[in-house]
Order: structure tokens, then sequence, then C-alpha cells
């Protein structure tokens, strides 16, 4: 007869570690940098400009997510907006790295699809990944605005994005449970801005 694990938190621990890192999120986030996203975005999509969005793991997905509601729709009809997911492509990601490098990958795309005016949204909970921050590069190089969404302190992305979105926290799945409200807000926002 298998034994229960007691070793992982009761779901009362892990519903209150959500509601703490929400808190604290709600207090240090300062509501101007999310509003300078918004509005960042908004600006973008609307004069036809793209919002390319990358990570990696349950960070690609966060980025799929957040095209599919602004390519589809939120809580809205209204026309598709440019939102460019660039982690979801099996044949550029294989074929680039296996050519080349992972490390560069996201950078690739970002040359391939970026423009002044447009904007790349990168997602990482630790602020240090490494093809990401190569996008980075790219997308300042372009004159693309840089939004970092990050855990605690941006890591590495912290120095090359113009608006970071930090969670105050270590934790990866916390991290990203707040990133879900975080971008559940932009798209509800940019959405009803340009609907």
């Amino acid at each position: 007869m298998a034994t229960q694990d007691t070793s992982a938190p009761s779901l009362h621990g892990c519903l209150t570690a959500a509601i703490d890192v929400l808190r604290r999120t709600m207090d240090s986030l300062d509501p101007a940098r999310v509003e300078a996203a918004v509005a960042a975005v908004t600006a973008a999509l609307g004069a036809n400009k793209a919002l390319l969005v990358c990570g990696n793991g349950g960070s690609a997905s966060d980025a799929q997510h957040i095209t599919g509601e602004l390519v589809g729709r939120f809580l809205k009809e209204r026309r598709g907006l440019k939102a460019i997911c660039l982690s979801s492509n099996a044949a550029v990601l294989t074929a680039w790295s296996n050519d080349y490098s992972y490390d560069s990958v996201f950078a690739r795309q970002t040359e391939a699809y970026g423009e002044p005016g447009g904007v790349l949204l990168g997602i990482s909970t630790s602020g240090n990944s490494r093809n990401v921050i190569a996008a980075f590069e790219v997308a300042k190089r372009l004159g693309m605005t840089t939004i970092a969404m990050t855990g605690e302190g941006g890591g590495k992305m912290a120095d090359l994005s113009d608006i970071l979105l930090d969670v105050p926290s270590r934790s990866t799945p916390l991290i990203q449970q707040v990133h879900i409200c975080l971008y559940h807000y932009l798209c509800e926002q940019v959405e009803a801005r340009l609907a």
C-alpha cells in the first residue's frame, strides 16, 4: 500500500502562498510600470506593428496564451491583433537550434519579425534566459520597446528592458501564477483600448 507523501504542502498552504505573493506584488509593483506596458503594446498594435512574445518552458506556454488571446479575442469581439509567439514554431525552433544555437533562436526571429515601433515581451522567471536576453539585444538595435516579465529583481533582463514587470518571489510556480494575472490584465486593457 502506498504511503501519502506529507512533505508536499497542503492545498491551503499552496493557496496561502499564492495569495501572499499576489499581495506582495500589489504592494511592490508600480502601477505606472504596468500602465507603461499596456500603453506600449496598445500603441504598437494600434499602429499595426507586431508584439513579439517569447519564453521557455512554462513561459513559452504563457507566450502562446498571450498571443492566442490577442490574435483571437479575450473578452470582446474585435479585429485580430498582430501578436506573434516566438516559442511555438517547431520548424524554426528546431532548425535554428540544430544548425546554430538555441541561445539565438528568439534573436533570429526578432530579426525577422521585429521592426521599429514594435514591442518584444520576454517572459523568464529568473530573468536570465540567454535566448530571451539575446532577443532583447536585437530588439533594442531595431528600435523596439522591450518589456520583461520576470521574478524578483528582473535578473539580467532588467538592464535590457524598457519596462520591467517583476514579481517579488523566487518561486517559479508562484511567479508564473502572478504572470497570468499580469498578462490577463494586459490583454483586457489592450483589447478595451483598441476595440
